[in-house]
């Protein structure tokens, strides 16, 4: 019998290129990427290392295929070329790794040359901004040159690569001759030991003859989909601590049947342990993966109830006075960590300092949030928040995230749902304002979303904006801004409809003082004569920024 496959390797950059120049694809079967930045972020710290990131799967494509391909998210479109292959597994980390090293999509990738200088950890070190702050940042070669901050998307994106950059930084730098050439050689050496692992990688690929027919790739692929499991840090952990009788698996277990909270927030419990490490930590604390790989068996008996408790209180925390009602409105799941740890630490404090911690943790927290505090190099600022926290709580000094906060309410014109952290901040902000359902005047409880009946909808819904003539940019239309918490019921009445249009219907069914009881609590414009009734966009886009802009003041300060 013929084989249906050949197995190969292919470089990355060989790859990347072949999605660019439209002879690498996906099948228009595909989800569409998915990937959050942060993923992107640990993928390429893998490669950086020169770590197995998995195998592709490929098929070759022809005329007549039973797959119509459709362009790699980010990547120039088909325009009706027919690619050379279509990948069946890899879509998202070729993607992401397409984006990063390309400049395209919603994120640019940096690495901290300056950090691996002066012997910061790899993770430290990779970073990512959203497109229009790292423009901001290190949108010149002057900024890249002032603080040694290499932009990935030069890596493949201009032909000379690193080499060029190189030589444009040292051009813009004002050291003298001798201390020029000493960090030519220091950055070559950085490139040595680090991004021609980037440059040189190569990944494992299957490719599937053109000839296989269309149920065995069908068979492939959904086998290939419920295969892909990966052993975590929680597994190698519970089976390294099995022979001196600790049972981690149970452990857990009981903690999510005495604190529910745990389980209806899928808390992963590698952040449980990532808290027990800080915690119990006799050194320098650490929560990176080989520092938790490195626990002893005592840190658990020592940490682990403490930290369970202490990331229960702060879910409940976050769940009665900051609106994060569900998992989904969570902006930071690593936030966790520290909040565990610093809980833990002080939960024997009694009396009115409770109340004090509890505020600061919620000002933290907001800080964080809206701060993007934890985008880059989370392990890190855990630790550097449990230590800052714990001297604020003892009269010392704000933290560095709650001391130097600032933020530009004209970001928010830019938050869609795939910038998460901010996008779900803003929403547990409305559900903090006790929001209340549009159909029934009544609060939106989380069990109101959890069942579905009440989730984010447009304000001036999409089909009214592009029937209106008006020209609107997708960002802009999508934005948080033009977003709030609707129920199911209420967002099929409103449909396509000029918003004074179900606003009326609404009004004759709740009455007016009562609507606009409805749309303050939505942080929404009220009243006959506002912009939102109007049906003026760009005025409402205005209102709707202010007013989340003195909410966002109000928790931060």
């Amino acid at each position: 019998m013929a084989h249906i496959f050949y197995p190969s390797s292919e470089k990355l950059r060989f790859l990347l290129d072949s999605i660019h120049n439209r002879e690498v694809a996906l099948p228009d079967f595909q989800r569409d990427f998915v990937w959050d930045p942060r993923a992107t972020e640990e993928l390429i710290e893998s490669i950086l290392q020169n770590f197995p990131a998995g195998s592709l799967l490929r098929i070759k494509n022809k005329s007549g295929f039973f797959f119509a391909p459709r362009e790699v998210a980010g990547a120039p479109a088909l325009d009706g070329h027919s690619p050379s292959y279509l990948v069946l597994d890899g879509q998202q980390r070729l993607t992401s790794l397409y984006q990063a090293l390309y400049g395209t999509g919603n994120h640019r990738y940096f690495v901290n040359l300056q950090g691996l200088l002066d012997g910061d950890d790899l993770d430290d070190c990779v970073f990512y901004l959203r497109k229009r702050r790292a423009k901001r940042r290190f949108g010149t070669i002057e900024k890249q040159a002032s603080e040694l901050v290499f932009p990935l998307e030069v890596l493949f994106g201009q032909p000379n690569g690193f080499e060029e950059w190189l030589d444009q930084v040292l051009e813009r730098r004002d050291e003298d001759k001798d201390a020029g050439k000493e960090l030519k050689q220091k950055l070559r050496e950085l490139r040595t030991a680090w991004i021609q692992n980037i440059e040189g990688y190569e990944f494992p690929v299957v490719t599937l003859a053109e000839e296989t027919e269309t149920e065995a790739v069908c068979t492939i692929f959904e086998t290939l989909n419920r295969t892909g499991v990966k052993l975590s840090v929680f597994d190698l952990l519970a089976a390294r601590f099995w022979p001196e009788n600790v049972r981690l698996r149970d452990l857990w277990d009981d903690a999510q049947t005495e604190y529910p909270i745990l389980e209806e927030f899928d808390v992963d419990p590698y952040y449980i342990l990532q808290a027990v490490a800080i915690f119990t930590a006799k050194g320098a604390p650490s929560c990176k993966r080989g520092d938790v790989l490195k626990m002893e068996v005592g840190q658990i008996h020592a940490g682990w109830e403490p930290v369970v408790r202490g990331v229960a209180a702060m879910l409940q925390m976050l769940r009665d006075d900051c609106g994060v009602a569900l998992p989904g409105w969570l902006p930071y799941n690593p936030i966790l960590i520290p909040a565990g740890a610093v809980f833990a630490k002080h939960e024997d404090v009694w009396g009115p300092q409770v109340g004090a911690i509890r505020d600061k943790m919620k000002r933290w927290f907001w800080c964080s949030v809206f701060g993007l505090v934890y985008e880059n190099a989370p392990n890190s600022q855990a630790v550097k928040d449990v230590a800052e926290l714990t001297s604020w709580f003892a009269g010392g000094g704000e933290p560095d995230s709650v001391r130097n906060f600032r933020f530009e309410p004209d970001v928010l014109r830019e938050t869609t749902g795939r910038q998460r952290a901010l996008y779900r901040g803003c929403v547990a902000l409305i559900l903090r304002s006790e929001a209340r359902d549009f159909h029934t005047g009544h609060r939106i409880t989380a069990s109101m979303v959890l069942e579905k009946k009440i989730d984010d909808h447009h304000v001036f819904p999409r089909g009214y904006l592009a029937d209106s003539g008006e020209d609107v940019a997708a960002t802009l239309r999508d934005c948080v801004l033009n977003r709030t918490l609707i129920g199911r019921e209420t967002n099929i009445r409103i449909g396509k409809k000029a918003p004074a249009d179900y606003l009326d219907e609404i009004e004759a069914e709740l009455g007016a003082e009562r609507l606009d009881e409805v749309l303050e609590s939505h942080l929404l414009p009220s009243g006959t004569d506002s912009s939102l009734r109007g049906g003026r966009f760009a005025d409402f886009l205005d209102e709707r920024q202010q007013r989340f802009a003195e909410r966002i003041e109000e928790v931060t300060k």
